[in-house]
């Protein structure tokens, strides 16, 4: 059940893709922008106008301010108010939050509603311009999704280093890392939910026939990308603590590598081939590679408070790794930031300064004492293998809201109607 038709890009689109996205700390691949749509064609004969109407209103509140807030969601400022003072980001989420419990009004209990009403979105990473599916589901996936990218776009925002008051070189502060974590639990709870309570409501027809950037593995990818960098703040926080022990920043860092690898696996087989889904990829492997870097720096120094000559050998190989993957990782982030949207770097901070510093630095003392220099191939195959470590970081958990009263009210009515 549930009617699609995609819009090729050839027909003339109306995407949102800007020739440049500006600093970037977090990935956001473009928000979905929805589409106005009739209600009250497909539904003026079976509810009372008064939640048609309510319906419709909402809806188009969230299509006016999500294209509005789509420019500088692309290319953050430094700041987002609106001429009240509040945040725009807050805003459209509230918007949102007010209009999911009066959609769930048309899917729930087997509502012959479902299918009623053509919802349309503007897609960014799938080939094809818009997508329209006659199946309420869907617009709960497409808002959980805006949900979740707007989260994303908040801890953008939180993690741009700013001028301190001090005027020294601009900073990220406690503060807002920690407030970013909590960003990022809360947007991979909304694609938690996403993934384990709508998609399965879809036929399956309707599932394999969603654009890209609703797929499985793309919500997957970044639900772990959201996991991942919380835990590479928590990793920054680490390092500038005095208490943090190695064997913490080493499960931190081994930890990060699994929730990258596991959303390079979900990403990297999808048919990502416009600007936007490219750069999602190269944002993928850039990540994973640095968390690499960081893994096998540790694990190195670890190794080397051994106090055997393998153990020393190990650590060498572990430091050596360390750096290759350094330097591959500036190659992805090259790749990532000159793939369109062009983007670039804000100013280095947090675990990758520190990291960017030691390594080599560690790595050519390390090697200078061994005497011993290997290929790359060499390093890659006597490397020691990095912990296993369980994942501790998990989404926040996120439930769909009930059903707004007004149904309790209109069921019965409509029911009459009919």
């Amino acid at each position: 059940m549930g009617c699609l038709v995609s819009t090729a890009k050839d027909t003339g689109g109306i995407r949102r893709r800007p020739r440049s996205v500006g600093e970037i700390a977090v990935f956001v691949p473009g928000l979905r922008i929805p589409k106005h749509v009739d209600f009250f064609e497909p539904l003026g004969d079976k509810l009372f106008k008064n939640i048609v109407e309510r319906l419709s209103a909402l809806r188009t509140r969230i299509v006016v301010m999500a294209g509005q807030e789509a420019p500088t969601t692309t290319k953050p400022r430094r700041k987002t108010a609106t001429q009240h003072g509040g945040s725009s980001l807050a805003d459209l989420q509230q918007a949102i939050e007010d209009y999911l419990p009066v959609l769930l009004g048309l899917v729930k209990d087997g509502s012959l509603l479902e299918h009623r009403v053509q919802f349309v979105w503007i897609n960014q990473e799938d080939d094809a311009e818009e997508t329209t599916i006659s199946n309420a589901w869907y617009e709960v996936l497409s808002v959980l999704h805006l949900m979740a990218m707007l989260s994303f776009s908040q801890a953008n925002l939180l993690l741009l280093p700013k001028t301190s008051a001090d005027g020294y070189q601009p900073k990220v502060s406690e503060e807002s890392r920690r407030a970013a974590v909590d960003v990022f639990l809360k947007g991979a709870g909304y694609l938690d939910c996403a993934v384990r309570h709508v998609l399965p409501q879809l036929p399956i027809d309707v599932r394999e026939n969603l654009p890209v950037d609703l797929s499985e593995g793309v919500l997957r990818a970044l639900c772990l990308q959201a996991l991942g960098q919380g835990v590479d703040i928590q990793l920054g926080m680490a390092i500038d603590s005095t208490k943090a022990t190695l064997a913490v920043k080493r499960r931190l860092a081994c930890e990060m590598v699994k929730y990258w690898h596991q959303a390079e696996e979900n990403i990297m087989k999808l048919p990502l081939t416009n600007g936007w889904g490219e750069k999602h990829q190269h944002f993928v492997k850039w990540k994973y590679t640095e968390a690499k870097a960081a893994a096998y720096y540790y694990h190195g120094l670890i190794l080397d408070e051994g106090n055997t000559e393998k153990s020393h050998g190990m650590a060498v190989a572990a430091l050596q790794a360390a750096e290759e993957f350094l330097k591959e990782s500036k190659k992805a982030c090259e790749a990532f930031n000159t793939t369109a949207p062009l983007s670039r770097n804000p100013p280095l901070w947090g675990t990758m300064k520190y990291l960017s510093e030691k390594i080599p630095k560690d790595s050519s003392s390390k090697v200078r004492i061994n005497r011993d220099l290997y290929s790359y191939e060499k390093i890659m195959e006597t490397a020691p293998a990095l912990p296993d470590f369980a994942l501790a970081l998990k989404p926040d958990e996120y439930q769909l809201p009930a059903v707004d009263q007004s149904w309790n009210e209109e069921n019965t009515k409509g029911q009459t109607m009919s």
